[in-house]
């Protein structure tokens, strides 16, 4: 199954339109993120945009070629597809924007819960769509903790 190159531009417009969204809204608020205290492991800050533009990369990738699957089950998944992006826009505002961050911790959660719905729908439709979004839950998995963390460290 080929991917059409117009397919995977739109849909790297639509995906880093959300990432944009969600690194002005980070980068707003990193002057206070850099203040807090961190758990162990946290990674340097330079790190974070890296592993996002990749992930982000691999999300759209994964996200044309299920749009341009031909499935039935097509609309679904890309419906679930955009509700994971929005979710994770809103997770920077609360997180970074307003700083709630055991309210952010829980919506990451819910954010992890939705990548998880997107990776079973993407593999039933494409094997290798679905497993390249296992880097995100990962790396959700590590925000996850990292999260918590500072909640637990600044409250």
């Amino acid at each position: 199954m080929k991917t059409k190159w117009k397919t995977l531009i739109y849909s790297l417009i639509l995906t880093f339109v959300f990432a944009i969204g969600g690194g002005i809204v980070t980068y707003a608020g990193m002057s206070y993120y850099e203040a807090v205290k961190h758990p162990a492991l946290t990674p340097p800050s330079w790190l974070f945009p890296v592993v996002w533009s990749i992930l982000f990369i691999l999300m759209a990738y994964g996200a044309a070629v299920i749009y341009d699957s031909g499935s039935s089950k097509m609309p679904r998944a890309i419906f679930v597809y955009t509700l994971q992006l929005t979710m994770n826009f809103w997770w920077c505002v609360l997180f970074f924007g307003f700083r709630l961050y055991l309210f952010a911790f829980i919506w990451l959660i819910l954010l992890w819960i939705a990548v998880l719905v997107m990776i079973i729908l993407f593999y039933r439709i494409n094997k290798l769509a679905g497993l390249l979004q296992i880097f995100y839950l990962l790396w959700l998995s590590f925000a996850a903790y990292l999260n918590l963390g500072i909640w637990l460290l600044n409250r």
